[in-house]
């Protein structure tokens, strides 16, 4: 994909995401300090049919389904443990406990990273747009690049509530975010990519976007699975036979192999819930590791509790865990932050 200059911009119209697959992660690796902080990431894969945005058409991606197919939006690492199946579970998600405490997380994490307002901010696969009406309204200007016409539907009624100067420092662009380049341009200040990492089938080509549409000294910051941690939530949730698959212990269960002892395969999951390759791909894409996070801790296993009265008390107890070793390696989502250099 050739650079595009800034100025090079199509006109904007509304709403996308980005979709995966499945491979397991580099077992045996434990997370340890990277080069400055190395990182971890949760749900099976997105599929989108081809959108128009203005006069681009994206071409078609192999193996989309059809428009008439349903669409799956997570990596389901046990009965009924997936965080949202499609864009109202997610908007549901959003106001959990759960959901609440990762957007603040990562709100809180970004504050000490990016550059001061008004600068201009990217989130790729932006859903319903939590962090881009927060940080409008901290006086930067955010473009969402989101290819799902539903999510971008709940950004407007977010926006519409809005006071005036918000709405006008946000801009949404419906399109899939391995295409933003041609769609929005490069030199942004910062790029988002939150959430999105765990429904592409191989996150290089994603990750090296990211990169592309970044200037140089500026910021890139993705939320992912921390795939080696992954059967916490189903231990905390006493959900033992998927805890033992995703460790891949052995197995006294018969198969179809054999009727003595057996080892049962670990979960297989997507090359980008592995944060010591995620790290590693944008570190070779040109970029700096500058920290990385744990998010949920303690509350992963709360399924859809609400927040309540002591959630400023959680979020502070969560912020302090995912910021220090051994708590943030076991965290359900790794947030990577990254500097362009060059």
């Amino acid at each position: 994909m050739q650079p595009s200059p800034t100025s090079d911009r199509r006109t904007p119209v509304s709403d996308h995401t980005v979709p995966p697959r499945v491979r397991p992660p580099a077992s045996g690796r434990e997370l340890l300090e990277p080069p400055f902080d190395e990182p971890p990431f949760d749900e099976p894969p997105v599929h989108h049919a081809p959108v128009r945005v203005a006069d681009h058409q994206p071409e078609p991606r192999h193996g989309r389904p059809g428009a008439g197919e349903p669409r799956v939006l997570a990596v389901v690492d046990g009965p009924d443990a997936a965080d949202y199946t499609d864009a109202a579970d997610y908007v549901a998600h959003t106001a959990t406990l759960r959901g609440v405490v990762r957007q603040r997380l990562v709100t809180r994490a970004l504050i000490g990273h990016l550059p001061p307002a008004p600068a201009r901010l990217l989130d790729i696969g932006g859903g319903n747009g939590v962090q881009a009406l927060e940080f409008a309204r901290r006086g930067y200007d955010v473009t969402v690049c989101e290819p799902d016409p539903r999510m971008l539907a709940e950004t407007r009624r977010g926006l519409a509530d809005a006071p005036e100067s918000v709405r006008r420092r946000v801009e949404l662009v419906q399109g899939d975010g391995r295409d933003a380049v041609h769609l929005v341009g490069t030199g942004w200040d910062a790029t988002f990519c939150h959430g999105v990492i765990m429904f592409v089938p191989e996150p290089a080509p994603l990750l090296n976007v990211l990169v592309e549409l970044t200037r140089p000294g500026g910021i890139i910051s993705v939320v992912g699975k921390n795939g080696p941690a992954l059967a916490l939530r189903a231990g905390l949730q006493g959900r033992w036979r998927d805890t033992v698959a995703l460790l891949g212990e052995p197995s006294f269960a018969k198969t179809t192999e054999t009727t003595g002892p057996g080892r049962r395969p670990a979960v297989q999951l997507p090359p980008g819930d592995d944060p010591a390759n995620v790290a590693a791909i944008l570190t070779a894409a040109g970029t700096q590791p500058l920290a990385w996070y744990g998010i949920r801790t303690f509350t992963d296993h709360l399924g859809g509790s609400p927040p309540g009265p002591d959630v400023d008390a959680v979020v502070d107890a969560e912020w302090a865990a995912g910021a220090r070793d051994p708590y943030r390696g076991i965290a359900r989502l790794i947030h990577h932050v990254h500097r362009r250099t060059g």
